[in-house]
């Protein structure tokens, strides 16, 4: 399906027919495809799920250029896709880009977003980061397999995301991210996970997600580096589920307070 916004069309999938709602968010060089081993165990436990390619992605129209703030106005596609299909609360799921651009929506729109599972989100940049986003762009170069996955993935928008969104965070002049103050904002229970191998962050990057969020849970994944919920899918999948099904702590809390 296909969501026109101003100046660009989004693609999006619809799975599941009741139930609550599911929103997946991709990764910096990903699309709906990222999510082929969750979709289907999301839907088996009674979730509704939308996925979609974020513009510049998949199907969705081709983006000319990723400026410096294109993590902060991505929230602002997420919401009218929520308000296109009359989604007025969800769960969010976000892998890397993914999970940083749900991460920002949660403290936007704290009253939309129900729970979130961050996988490998970012909130400040690390020299390891960097260090695997520069070999990244030269497996590009050097790896024909690689550069076909792609393609077959986002077309001739391949070559375009490699220039744009690629070359932003290796050259001189990266995005300066630091979110580390806005995240005692978010009132969504969420779940952090992050593999302990993870080639493009260190463990302190889950850990200080983690303590800021004030509900929040934390799994670093043993001998998981950067997409757990791919390495690893029957393990994610049952404790996603899991933690999407849960109460949170804090209703649990207010639960036991009361009288009688």
């Amino acid at each position: 399906m296909i969501c026109q916004q101003t100046g660009r069309n989004l693609y999006y999938e619809l799975h599941g027919d009741r139930g609550p709602w599911v929103l997946l968010l991709h990764h910096g060089l990903g699309s709906t495809q990222a999510w082929s081993r969750q979709i289907p165990a999301l839907v088996a436990a009674g979730f509704r799920v939308l996925a979609y390619d974020r513009w510049g992605y998949g199907r969705s129209s081709p983006r000319p250029v990723f400026p410096q703030d294109y993590l902060e106005r991505e929230p602002e596609d997420l919401a009218n896709l929520m308000n296109s299909r009359g989604i007025r609360r969800a769960h969010l799921v976000g892998h890397s880009d993914g999970g940083t651009i749900a991460l920002l929506f949660a403290v936007r729109e704290p009253h939309r977003v129900q729970r979130m599972v961050l996988i490998a989100a970012h909130i400040y940049g690390e020299p390891i980061g960097r260090k695997g986003l520069e070999q990244t762009l030269a497996r590009y170069h050097s790896d024909r397999e690689f550069r076909s996955t792609l393609s077959a993935i986002h077309g001739p928008k391949a070559e375009l995301l490699v220039q744009n969104w690629l070359r932003l965070w290796v050259g001189e002049a990266p995005p300066e991210l630091d979110l580390r103050a806005r995240l005692s904002k978010i009132r969504a229970p969420t779940l952090v996970v992050q593999g302990q191998e993870d080639e493009f962050a260190t463990p302190q990057q889950a850990q200080d997600i983690a303590q800021g969020i004030p509900d929040s849970q934390l799994w670093m994944v043993p001998g998981g580096r950067h997409e757990p919920h791919q390495e690893r899918p029957a393990e994610f999948n049952q404790r996603m589920i899991e933690f999407l099904r849960s109460r949170s702590r804090r209703s649990t809390r207010r639960a036991e307070a009361r009288p009688g």
